[in-house]
């Protein structure tokens, strides 16, 4: 297993300026397509920062792009066979949040990731983040708060969620012990 926080964010900075380079954008104009400054984007692709989860999902949703298609993109990855050993993992380094990359390939319409939680800890993404993409969670271990839009829903192991329509999603961990969930979601 390999974590995506040493070289991979290397790649994930080159990624990214190419994503943007691609489609002749400025800073300014990911900034503002995205949300995140033009400072953090600069201190990203000049390797000066590691971005966080919701970072990262602002900048995959400007592109057009899951964050799972980003990481993938990054990495360089899309075999049908997804080898337990090969599946990428990155760790949030504001949260500790890990997600391993369980399947994604770009001509497939469903993503799978794992995700660890760690107890007290939440992330919150943004509704753009859900934009193109029908998601549903399926908790593992442990409990899992979702808050999305005006609902919050407790999940416990077991608990499947299917997503409304896209809003803004906090996903928290109350509990004194770590979460493990799956996110299976399809584009479209």
């Amino acid at each position: 297993m390999a974590i995506m926080m040493d070289d991979t964010g290397a790649r994930i900075a080159r990624r990214i300026r190419l994503e943007r380079d691609a489609r002749g954008w400025s800073l300014a104009d990911l900034a503002e397509r995205s949300g995140v400054s033009k400072a953090t984007i600069s201190k990203i692709e000049r390797e000066e920062t590691s971005p966080t989860a919701v970072i990262l999902v602002r900048l995959a949703g400007a592109f057009d792009l899951t964050l799972a298609g980003l990481l993938l993109r990054a990495e360089g990855g899309g075999e049908r066979l997804s080898r337990a050993v090969d599946q990428p993992v990155w760790r949030d380094p504001e949260t500790g949040y890990l997600r391993k990359q369980v399947f994604s390939r770009p001509d497939h319409p469903l993503e799978v990731a794992q995700i660890e939680l760690p107890a007290g800890r939440r992330v919150v993404l943004p509704a753009s983040s859900y934009a193109h993409i029908r998601q549903v969670i399926w908790v593992q271990v442990g409990e899992l708060v979702i808050q999305e839009g005006g609902e919050r829903h407790v999940l416990g192991a077991g608990d499947c969620l299917g997503f409304g329509p896209p809003s803004e999603v906090t996903f928290a961990n109350e509990t004194t012990t770590a979460c493990t969930y799956l996110v299976v979601l399809s584009r479209g």
